[in-house]
C-alpha cells in the first residue's frame, strides 16, 4: 500500500511539468516556425508602404513642393547652415541630390513601385532596403507634416524587416520587443503625465469628440453611457500597462496579449483616423504568434505558402554576430528611453549610442494621447474681397460644416488637416508655418488650394484672409436627426487677424 502511494505521488510529480507545459505552450508540440508569419507580415508591410507613399505623394506639392507651405528646397538650404559635421551625414536624405518637384514625385512613385514588389514577392531584400531609405528621406523632407509616431513606427518596423529573410529568431524577438515598448510606452506616458482625465478614468468621455479626425462611429461612442466610457478607459490602461508583460512569457500568454492588442487597435480604428498606425500595430502582433497557431485561423490558401520568403541556408557566423550586435544596440537604446521616461535622466553610454543612431530612426520613443484635450478648438480660415462678406475654406476631412459627416480615412492621412488640429492647441506665434499657408492662399496657389475640399475663390484669390477659433461639440441626437447636424459650434476668438498681400507681394 505504501509502494502504491509512492508511485501515485511520483506519477503526479511527472505530470506536473507536462501540465505546466500545456498551460504555457498549449497542446501543439510542433517545431516553432515563423515562415507563414513572416510571409503575412511582409505582404501587409508592403500594403502599408504603398498607402504611405501614395498618400504623401498626392499631398506633397502643396505641403513641401516648390510653391508649397514649407518648400523642401528652402528647408535643404537651411540645413546647410547647421554647424559641425557634414549635414548629409547628420540627416541622411536622398533629396540632397535634388529637391525639385519632379524628383519629389519620383521618390513617391518609386516607393509605390517597390512596395508592390514586396507584395508580389519580387526582389524582396532589395525592395526592403530601398523602401526604408526612401521613407527615411521623406520623413526628413516632410518636416512637421511627417513628424508623427506612425511614421517613426513604420521606419523602425521597416528597418527590422530588412533582416527578416535571415530566418533569425533574434529578429522575431526584436519585433516582440517593439510591440512591448510601443504598447507599454502608450500606457506609461498617460500615467506619468498626471493628466486628471486618465487618473479619474474620464478620458474617453472627451476623447471621441476631441481627437483629431473622428469617424462616424465616434459620434455614437461619445454618447455611450458614462459607466461604459469609464470602463473603457480603465480597460485601455490595463491593456497598455499590464498586458505587454505577457509578451515576455511563454507562448499562450503571448497569444493572449496579441488578442488584447488586436481588439484594442481595431476599436481605435473604428472610431478614429490614425493613418496606418492601427493596421501596422496589428501587423506587428503577428510576431506574438507562430505558424502552428496562425494556420489554424487562416484560410486553406495561407496554409500552403511556399518557402520563398526566407532563406533556409545555415546562417554564417558573421551574420549571427551582426544580428547580435544589432540586438544589443536596439535593446540598449530602447531601455535607456524607458529609463529616461520613468527616472527623468539618461544612461550615459546609452545616450551616446542613441545619438549616433538617431539619424537612422531605428529606435524611437512612443506614447500617444498622454494628455486628453477636454474641448475641441477648430481653426476656421475665411476669405473676403470686401472685409464684409467672409467665406470659409472647407477642409476635406476635419470638422467645419456642421452638417459634414465624419468619414474614414484609414491608410490615408490628410496631413494639413491633422496639423490644423495641433495648431489650434496653441497660438499663432507657435505655428510659423500657418503664415505660409495663408500666404499661399492669398497668392491663389493651386497646389495648396488642392489640399482643401474646394476653393471658394476659383477665379481670383481673396483680397483678405483671417482665421477664427471655434469651439466644436458633437451634436445631440435630436439635432442630428432633425437638421442633419453632426456638430455644434461657438465662436471663441480671432486666431489670425485680417491679412492681405501688400504691393510688393509681402503678407501684411
Amino acid at each position: 500500500m505504501q509502494n502504491s502511494d509512492k508511485n501515485t505521488v511520483l506519477l503526479k510529480h511527472r505530470k506536473l511539468p507536462g501540465w505546466l507545459s500545456s498551460l504555457c505552450r498549449g497542446k501543439d508540440h510542433d517545431p516553432t516556425e515563423y515562415e507563414t508569419i513572416t510571409w503575412l507580415f511582409l505582404r501587409l508591410l508592403g500594403c502599408i508602404y504603398l498607402a504611405a507613399f501614395i498618400s504623401f505623394g498626392i499631398q506633397a506639392p502643396g505641403l513641401i513642393g516648390t510653391d508649397g507651405i514649407l518648400p523642401l528646397i528652402q528647408h535643404q538650404e537651411f540645413l546647410y547652415l547647421i554647424p559641425g559635421l557634414q549635414v548629409q551625414l547628420k540627416i541622411p536624405n536622398i533629396f540632397w541630390l535634388s529637391g525639385s518637384d519632379v524628383f519629389l514625385q519620383m521618390v513617391c512613385l518609386t516607393g509605390a513601385i517597390f512596395s508592390i514588389l514586396i507584395i508580389i514577392n519580387v526582389l524582396l531584400r532589395t525592395s526592403l532596403v530601398i523602401l526604408y531609405l526612401l521613407y527615411l528621406s521623406l520623413f526628413e523632407a516632410g518636416q512637421i507634416f511627417m513628424a508623427y509616431q506612425w511614421d517613426l513606427l513604420l521606419l523602425e518596423a521597416g528597418f527590422l524587416a530588412i533582416f527578416l529573410p535571415t530566418q533569425s529568431i533574434v529578429i522575431i524577438w526584436l519585433y516582440r520587443w517593439l510591440v512591448f515598448r510601443f504598447m507599454l510606452l502608450g500606457g506609461l506616458v498617460k500615467i506619468l503625465s498626471h493628466d486628471p482625465s486618465w487618473g479619474n478614468l474620464t478620458a474617453l468621455t472627451y476623447y471621441f469628440e476631441t481627437q483629431p479626425l473622428p469617424t462616424p462611429l465616434a459620434w455614437y461612442a461619445h454618447h455611450l453611457p458614462d459607466w461604459m466610457l469609464l470602463t473603457g478607459t480603465a480597460t485601455t490602461l490595463i491593456v497598455e500597462l499590464m498586458i505587454p508583460f505577457f509578451i515576455l512569457l511563454p507562448r499562450r500568454f503571448r497569444m493572449f496579449a496579441a488578442g488584447c492588442f488586436i481588439i484594442l487597435q481595431s476599436l481605435i480604428m473604428l472610431t478614429g483616423n490614425h493613418n496606418f498606425l492601427n493596421l501596422l500595430t496589428i501587423s506587428l502582433c503577428l510576431f506574438l504568434f507562430d505558424d502552428s497557431a496562425i494556420k489554424k485561423i487562416l484560410p486553406t490558401f495561407f496554409r500552403r505558402i511556399p518557402s520563398t520568403t526566407i532563406s533556409n541556408a545555415v546562417q554564417p557566423k558573421w551574420l549571427k554576430v551582426g544580428l547580435a550586435g544589432l540586438a544589443i544596440v536596439i535593446l540598449t537604446i530602447s531601455s535607456s528611453q524607458l529609463w529616461r521616461l520613468c527616472k527623468g535622466s539618461d544612461l550615459p553610454v546609452a545616450a551616446s549610442l542613441a545619438k549616433v543612431f538617431e539619424p537612422m530612426r531605428i529606435v524611437n520613443a512612443y506614447g500617444l494621447y498622454s494628455i486628453i484635450t477636454t474641448s475641441r478648438h477648430e481653426i476656421v480660415i475665411e476669405g473676403s474681397n470686401d472685409q464684409n462678406t467672409w467665406v470659409e475654406y472647407a477642409f476635406k476631412y476635419k470638422p467645419g460644416n456642421l452638417k459634414s459627416k465624419p468619414v474614414w480615412t484609414i491608410l490615408h492621412q490628410p496631413r494639413l488637416d491633422w496639423q490644423m488640429w495641433f495648431a489650434a492647441l496653441s497660438d499663432r506665434d507657435h505655428n510659423p508655418w500657418f503664415g505660409n499657408l495663408l500666404y499661399r492662399i492669398l497668392q491663389g496657389n493651386k497646389a495648396v488650394n488642392d489640399l482643401f475640399e474646394s476653393n471658394p475663390f476659383p477665379d481670383t484669390p481673396p483680397g483678405y484672409i483671417r482665421a477664427v477659433i471655434y469651439d466644436y461639440h458633437f451634436s445631440r441626437s435630436k439635432l442630428k436627426d432633425d437638421r442633419g447636424q453632426w456638430w455644434t459650434r461657438n465662436r471663441k476668438r480671432v486666431y489670425q487677424p485680417i491679412t492681405y498681400l501688400s504691393h510688393n507681394n509681402q503678407i501684411e
